[in-house]
């Protein structure tokens, strides 16, 4: 089994990712941080804890709650969908969760479940690398202790997603949220595979996955992901929802299921691109996702989401 601690920032997509990841019987949870990002952190900490409850299959994990601040935060209509996947009556039948809630804030937690874990870890990070960042500030040495980080932020194209007053318009979301976080970790001796935007665009929210997964409400699990991303269908006219944390969670551990390239990158800091990520001959090595066999990976949602409870 490989360990992962799973870091994420609470809206639909992490905490679906949070409910494949707890399916997958090659994947050794150790632990689990929610940064206040694209999802409220007082809604998506309890929703973990619930989810982890219901579905973990008895996995003895806590789950910390990150104190980490914005550069930039995510709209505030994007993140309320925390709240409603809280509150659904599949999570909070049973009553209060039996999942702990962590003593430390997510980037001590992560430190210490890097360094009590046998083995190296997996990191997969489905929100802003704050948590991280200020986690190697704290003690370095925990780099010894990672295998590899997967993570979902940044493109190498010229267009991002956000779309923000006196930005241009490079950067991706988890990026911009903490750009010199991101710098931080690209400057540590840490082994990246980035899921950007080139990739997680393959993978959209459309009309036709949706049907397909409401045919499959039967299941528990599939009922859960069918009702949550029923919340995040459109934000707004003419948006489209991408599987972009899904993504990630799942080729951290089916590679088989994407195609990726070696490349050098870094990331501006300051300015109207800030959070831009861009390749450069001097930037560190980046495994970059650029492909998604996308049959074989709704095929594996669907094998990881429909098992018996």
């Amino acid at each position: 089994m490989k360990n992962v601690y799973f870091d994420h920032d609470g809206n639909v997509d992490d905490l679906v990712s949070l409910l494949l990841l707890l399916q997958m019987s090659e994947v050794n949870l150790i632990g689990v941080g929610v940064i206040d990002a694209d999802g409220y952190i007082e809604g998506s900490v309890p929703a973990s804890r619930k989810i982890i409850t219901r579905f973990g299959k008895g996995a003895q994990v806590s789950v910390a709650a990150s104190n980490s601040r914005p550069v930039h935060q995510f709209p505030k209509e994007w993140r309320l969908s925390s709240f409603s996947f809280d509150a659904f009556p599949l999570l909070n039948e049973h009553g209060e969760p039996t999942t702990p809630l962590a003593e430390k804030p997510a980037h001590l937690d992560m430190i210490d479940k890097l360094k009590q874990a046998d083995g190296k870890t997996d990191l997969v990070m489905t929100g802003p690398l704050t948590d991280l960042a200020r986690a190697l500030e704290v003690d370095p040495t925990i780099v010894n202790h990672i295998e590899r980080l997967y993570w979902m932020g940044g493109t190498m194209r010229t267009e991002g997603n956000v779309l923000e007053p006196k930005h241009d318009g490079t950067a991706e979301w988890n990026a911009y949220w903490d750009p010199k976080a991101v710098k931080t970790v690209f400057d540590a001796d840490i082994d990246i595979q980035m899921v950007g935007l080139e990739s997680t665009n393959q993978v959209p929210l459309n009309a036709d996955v949706q049907q397909y997964w409401a045919s499959l409400r039967r299941y528990p699990m599939m009922d859960l992901i069918g009702q949550g991303y029923a919340l995040v269908s459109s934000y707004e006219a003419n948006s489209t929802y991408y599987l972009w944390d899904v993504l990630t969670a799942v080729a951290s551990q089916y590679p088989e299921l994407i195609e990726s390239k070696d490349i050098r990158g870094d990331v501006l800091t300051t300015g109207a691109d800030a959070g831009r990520t861009f390749e450069t001959n001097q930037g560190r090595p980046i495994n970059l996702v650029t492909e998604v066999h996308g049959k074989a990976f709704f095929d594996k949602i669907d094998e990881l989401l429909t098992q018996s409870e």
